[in-house]
């Protein structure tokens, strides 16, 4: 596979608003596989670190996102390289170039590993899972116990199970939006910071489809609807004067306690 195959492949997954070369050092490197370059929009690749195209196609895949990530901001990128955004266009990438038979999932190609993935999913994520979700469903029961007691379930938390209260909300949630423990722990934790519903859903069913927990999280926050610029200057003027009632409140406190000094 040469230079300009490459790109042809990278086209056929998905266009990109903006022209990009695709060029083949010719070396080895023991660093990089590649790299991409954003103010010449060229994508590097050390042709000589692989014996097999399909492997070479992973690193081309890898980055064109991150040409298509500074496509979509302008043309240009970050410090930070590698964000969510990032790795949820890669993803995406990927999961289209599988799909079209471009490129072939290295990680279903040998069954010991796709046997020892069932095992992790079962014994580990899914268990896991399952365990800080009953956990939840316990924590509520203790809190309805602390309050026939009159006792604070807080102070509860706190002191008695010495487990911060944040994990104490989160596995409550957990429990009581009845998630699917098969996301595991971690996502679980993700999906109980939805508030509405049925984003909430809607995320949960991303993830058990094997979206990754960074495209779930752009897409979240891309599914937020821009606030009308009305509206969030009035919410602004609340915050603003709020905040000096506030200072005039103290100000004043601070007057009469400097005169009795």
């Amino acid at each position: 596979m040469n230079q300009d195959q490459v790109k042809q492949q990278l086209l056929a997954i998905e266009d990109a608003p903006l022209d990009f070369s695709v060029i083949f050092s010719g070396k080895q490197s023991k660093k990089v596989n590649g790299l991409y370059k954003p103010e010449s929009r060229e994508i590097i690749i050390h042709n000589r670190n692989f014996n097999d195209d399909n492997l070479m196609l992973y690193t081309a895949i890898h980055e064109y996102a991150h040409h298509l990530h500074a496509c979509s901001r302008g043309g240009k990128l970050g410090a930070r390289s590698h964000t969510a955004e990032f790795w949820a266009i890669l993803h995406g990438l990927l999961q289209k170039a599988e799909a079209a038979g471009i490129y072939k999932n290295v990680f279903a190609s040998s069954p010991e590993l796709e046997e020892l993935t069932e095992l992790i999913r079962k014994q580990y994520i899914y268990q896991n899972g399952n365990l800080i979700k009953d956990l939840g469903k316990h924590l509520l029961r203790a809190q309805q116990l602390c309050q026939e007691i009159g006792g604070r379930f807080e102070d509860y938390v706190d002191r008695v199970l010495c487990l911060p209260r944040t994990a104490a909300k989160v596995a409550m949630k957990m429990y009581q939006y009845n998630l699917n423990p098969s996301i595991g722990a971690e996502n679980m934790k993700i999906v109980a910071g939805i508030r509405n519903e049925e984003q909430r859903m809607a995320a949960e069913s991303a993830l058990l489809s094997g979206k990754s927990p960074d495209e779930v999280k752009v897409q979240l926050a891309r599914k937020a609807a821009p606030q009308d610029p009305k509206e969030q200057l009035e919410k602004e003027k609340i915050r603003l004067e709020r905040t000096i009632q506030s200072l005039q409140k103290r100000l004043e406190e601070v007057e009469r306690e400097l005169e009795t000094v």
